[in-house]
């Protein structure tokens, strides 16, 4: 690229493009995928071929993966950036390439369009094998809405089983689907391997690596051809969109913006333009720029820049900087609407306390699910009849299930409720989210799955058999048919079969929904399991505790193998007597059982049933823990129906 204004400095390279003016050396590019399509190893390459790591030479695998629950998951749960300064090969002058990793789980959607407000365009990551799935669906509907140019890049072109040419054709098919124009199909392809940071515009043989090329030097180029730089008006006054939250133990909460007009300076008096409408002057007490794997101090930010600044310790996600003498507030950031909820509340457990150093107040737990409002656009917390017991609402499962998780490991003791769907009132008609599932199995599992599925109200869409063994199904079904669907899915396809999800629309409520057939083994008084007692309920169904465990009156112990509820003695213990056996007794073992991690949990719940989280254990219990109020509920229910 060229230096168009002699007189710029070298940091703010400027083209006029009509009235607006380029910044010709910045570009912002948020990198969206399905989930494991190979977003965060594709950072990691370009940081790597930027040379980002400088002298820290080789580190640990998916950088951008921060969150130890990002790591054990394998997924991108908060949206993150990074800033690399790349050097053209043809010696051109260099240019600032700011990247956003967003989630590829439609369940941190909220994350995914708060990224997409900090950048001008996007890359597309598809597997090459997997192709376009729901959550391909969802980010892409995003980033079309806002027109957003866009270069589609096939990762994992290495694969034994890739389909390149199938996988191209899908994704423009997908592109025809959601309703883009021809401006927006015509977008350039890229070939990677991400893994091993190699990347080419000629479409490699299907599991061969590129030959053309042994970096990500043709990815780069197609960036800087196809993203456009920021525009921004000479004439304008500041304004920076604050999109994220952070904190830091010296600065104190850190404000992550965009700036759009203008620029803003450490130290500077600038105009804070809050959600209610009200604006108050401020000052800057530090400026951040990201480069590479650091933030660094700066003095100054221009239009386009991606900056933290610290000094406001109140400011929340949507709100913006200004100038302080003419302050215009940007649009706030608008997310979907929640799907699901989930009522959080302090755990009531015999049991409460026992972890050392738990948090078990209400207060304290209020207090966790407010500041996690201050960075989750996309959460909502709701009172409930009990004072102790707040209803959370999120995009979905998982979204609150990470929250719980991240709760536990801070040291809160939580109940936490079975997931239900949030309906809304549409032309007076009470409506539920649809959910569009899309499922990849064995073609011998076909019967079992559309049995699965129908019992819980799912209309098939699609069926494509591959040829190879396996078919790919897309259905629409009810939200809360697929609250508990995973472990029998897995269970029916013997671990083979992937399924994904994502939100479609509304429709007018379903009906009733049985979606587990066994009920629960359930104990009725305290004490500690014995092996002598497990041994005999093991015949009954699957017990989830093991011996020396202890338990109290309501909790679930385990699932029953008919579909009723059994109040059973799990701490029963064998009567010792002087009586010598005439023959040794037979030596009997017990079945290991079954752990459910928190969100195999929520899975499990029943109505009545709810969730005990506490640092050292997860264990499932009925809302009502004496049995005698149990039994009256019951008879109360049967008797209103």
């Amino acid at each position: 690229m060229t230096r168009d204004d002699p007189d710029a400095a070298p940091d703010r390279r400027r083209r006029k493009d009509g009235g607006m003016q380029l910044r010709t050396d910045l570009r912002n590019v948020a990198i969206i995928a399905h989930v494991d399509h190979g977003k965060t190893t594709l950072v990691d390459a370009m940081l790597r071929q930027a040379g980002a790591y400088g002298a820290r030479g080789e580190v640990t695998e998916r950088v951008m993966d921060s969150m130890d629950l990002e790591r054990e998951k394998g997924i991108t749960i908060l949206a993150k950036n990074t800033g690399v300064r790349y050097v053209p090969a043809d010696g051109s002058d260099p240019v600032t390439i700011n990247i956003i990793d967003t989630p590829g789980h439609a369940d941190f959607g909220g994350e995914v369009e708060r990224g997409l407000t900090m950048v001008d365009g996007v890359v597309l990551l598809v597997d090459a094998s997997e192709g376009p799935l729901p959550q391909t669906r969802f980010v892409l509907r995003k980033a079309l809405r806002a027109r957003m140019p866009i270069i589609l890049v096939i990762n994992k072109v290495d694969r034994p089983d890739a389909r390149i040419k199938e996988v191209v054709d899908d994704t423009y098919e997908l592109f025809l689907d959601l309703d883009a124009d021809d401006e927006q199909i015509d977008f350039p392809i890229v070939y990677a391997c991400a893994r091993d940071g190699i990347a080419s515009l000629t479409q490699p043989a299907d599991g061969a690596v590129p030959q053309d090329s042994h970096n990500l030097e043709p990815l780069f180029r197609i960036l800087l051809d196809t993203i456009p730089p920021p525009t921004y008006d000479e004439q304008a006054p500041l304004q920076a969109h604050v999109t994220n939250l952070d904190a830091s133990p010296f600065l104190g909460r850190l404000a992550l913006c965009r700036v759009r007009q203008g620029t803003i300076a450490k130290g500077q008096t600038v105009a804070w333009c809050r959600t209610d409408g009200s604006s108050q002057r401020v000052r800057i007490s530090e400026l951040l720029m990201t480069e590479g794997l650091e933030s660094k101090p700066a003095d100054s930010a221009g239009p386009g820049d991606i900056i933290a600044v610290a000094g406001i310790p109140e400011i929340m996600i949507g709100e913006t900087l200004a100038d302080a003498e003419d302050p215009r507030p940007l649009p706030l950031i608008t997310v979907d609407e929640p799907a699901i909820s989930m009522t959080i509340g302090t755990n009531t457990s015999p049991l409460v306390g026992r972890a050392k150093g738990a948090k078990v107040t209400a207060r304290m737990v209020k207090d966790r699910l407010d500041r996690e409002l201050i960075g989750n656009v996309s959460l909502r917390v709701l009172p409930t009849e009990r004072p102790d017991a707040w209803e959370v609402q999120g995009r979905g499962e998982l979204a609150l299930a990470i929250l719980v998780e991240q709760m536990r490991r801070e040291s809160y003791e939580l109940t936490v409720g079975k997931p239900q769907v949030v309906t809304k009132e549409i032309d007076g008609k009470t409506c539920e989210p649809v959910e569009r599932l899309t499922i990849d199995a064995p073609e011998e599992h076909l019967g079992a799955i559309t049995q699965l599925l129908a019992t819980r109200k799912g209309r098939m869409e699609q069926l494509v058999n591959h040829g190879t063994g396996w078919i790919r199904m897309e259905w629409l079904v009810p939200a809360r048919g697929l609250i508990g669907f995973r472990t029998q899915f897995l269970t029916e396809t013997r671990g083979t079969g992937i399924l994904h999800h994502v939100f479609e629309s509304y429709e007018p409520w379903f009906g009733e929904l049985r979606t587990r057939n066994n009920g629960s083994l359930v104990a009725d008084r305290s004490g500690t399991a014995t092996s002598f007692a497990m041994m005999n309920l093991q015949e009954r169904g699957t017990l989830f505790v093991e011996p020396s465990t202890e338990v109290y009156e309501g909790m679930i112990v385990g699932e029953n193998s008919r579909s009723d509820d059994m109040d059973v003695n799990i701490t029963k213990e064998k009567k010792l007597t002087n009586m010598r056996s005439s023959t040794a007794d037979e030596t009997e073992k017990l079945i290991p059982p079954r752990k459910l991690s928190l969100e195999q949990a929520l899975e499990f719940c029943r109505e009545d049933e709810c969730v005990e989280v506490t640092p050292a254990a997860v264990r499932i219990r009925k809302v009502l823990l004496d049995q005698t109020q149990r039994a009256r509920a019951t008879a109360r229910r049967k008797h209103a129906n």
